[in-house]
């Protein structure tokens, strides 16, 4: 069904298909792209050994580098960077890349000694068919690799992306989903978004944490940002290491690209430095930028308008900027459409159980994770706590006090001493 926009024989060694019409439409975690390959070349991935100075550690399950015959390697690595360099990258940058994308130099290594081995050079078009006829004493190695990775059609994104540490199956499906940009635009958009929001320390341990009890509690119908979010988790936590790697500035760079590319399309200049300053402006430290944007990576594709007026729907519970800008840094998923509709089902619960509107603010203040909560589910816990004895007012001091009640299964509520409760709280 593809011979109208392709015209290939069956052996050539043409294998990435850049059309319009096979790019996504949202981030590749969704869109599960098949890399075609000629049968000859398919890559052979091991574990790597060097990585790029942007990433202080390499990507995982690495291989190493072909260098049975290092001679080749160091041709092959000499073809990569003079084919970085002819899409205007510079020389340290291309030399760089050349020596830290194994995958992708073993993949065309591989693919000339095959069809060495093979004599199927006369099949792959008008230079190959000169370099059959020349043979090889008068073609050498370093010019069939560079013919081979023109011909891999990627314009050298993948070689660059492995570099940066993602794998060479991932870098190919988002090599697809930038296929219009070009080379060195990518190269400065990636150096930028490092600069911007990898720079700093981020919490470690606690982004896994907050991002374990987001999915733990959260209890409503989600939005199609949450869901991104949660599988975006999901994915991360399937890896060895789990949540946990998000307190790596390196897997969590390489986890962010590979889950939404479109990042890596958004302007630098006029998208993301306003962002962050704005960000800045309402309490969130650069240097802790990362924090909230793994917390909840759609926030980052938000333009300034669509934040201020969704934060504006929380002036209630963060009375200044900068309570805004603490909150945003645990809970950024508040800025949702889901846990902004179900903040007003919450208010309305609470208002019919007469519970002071200013001790509700107080618990979702402290407590966000009551947002994600259903109000089926809050009911249930509001009639545990009359049977108790705790209702209204009392309820609201409560839950003030010790918002993350309201969370617990009803049979551990018999485990809190509630009078000694309110009585300190009294006091």
């Amino acid at each position: 069904m593809f011979s109208q926009f392709f015209q290939l024989s069956p052996t050539s060694p043409q294998n990435l298909f850049f059309n319009p019409l096979f790019l996504p439409h949202y981030p590749l975690f969704f869109h599960k792209i098949p890399f075609k390959s000629h049968p000859f070349l398919l890559p052979k991935p091991k574990p790597l050994l060097h990585f790029h100075p942007l990433l202080a550690t390499p990507p995982s399950n690495p291989a190493p580098l072909p260098n049975d015959q290092s001679w080749q390697t160091h041709e092959a690595q000499e073809a990569i960077s003079e084919f970085l360099q002819g899409f205007g990258v510079s020389q340290a940058d291309s030399d760089s890349i050349s020596s830290n994308s194994p995958r992708y130099l073993k993949m065309l290594v591989d693919g000339v000694r095959d069809l060495d081995e093979l004599s199927l050079w006369g099949s792959c078009g008008a230079e190959g068919k000169d370099f059959a006829v020349a043979g090889d004493a008068v073609v050498g190695f370093k010019k069939k690799v560079l013919y081979m990775a023109k011909e891999k059609g990627d314009n050298g994104k993948v070689a660059f992306l492995e570099s940066v540490g993602l794998s060479l199956s991932a870098a190919m499906n988002v090599a697809r989903y930038l296929s219009a940009e070009s080379l060195p635009a990518l190269v400065h958009k990636v150096k930028c978004l490092k600069e911007l929001l990898f720079s700093g320390n981020n919490d470690g341990g606690r982004i896994g944490k907050n991002a374990r009890r987001m999915m733990m509690y959260l209890s409503i119908p989600i939005d199609e940002e949450l869901q991104q979010t949660l599988s975006f988790f999901e994915k991360i936590q399937a890896r060895r290491g789990g949540l946990d790697m998000l307190g790596s500035n390196d897997a969590s760079f390489r986890y962010l690209i590979e889950s939404f590319p479109r990042l890596l399309l958004l302007s630098v200049e006029s998208h993301m430095k306003p962002m962050v300053e704005f960000l800045e402006n309402i309490g969130v430290p650069r240097g802790r930028l990362l924090n909230l944007i793994l917390l909840f990576p759609p926030i980052i594709f938000y333009n300034i308008e669509l934040i201020k007026l969704r934060v504006l729907a929380f002036k209630e519970v963060a009375v200044v900027d900068k309570d805004m800008g603490k909150l945003l840094l645990k809970y950024p998923w508040i800025l949702s459409t889901s846990i902004r509709e179900n903040y007003k089902e919450v208010l309305y619960f609470f208002n019919l159980e007469k519970v002071p509107i200013l001790s509700v603010h107080r618990a979702i203040k402290s407590w966000p994770h009551i947002l994600g909560c259903s109000t089926s589910k809050l009911k249930l816990m509001v009639e545990h706590f009359d049977e108790l004895g705790v209702r209204n007012k009392k309820l609201g001091q409560v839950i003030a006090k010790s918002p993350q009640l309201l969370l617990r299964k009803p049979q551990e509520l018999l485990q809190v001493n509630l009078n000694c409760l309110y009585t300190s709280i009294i006091i």
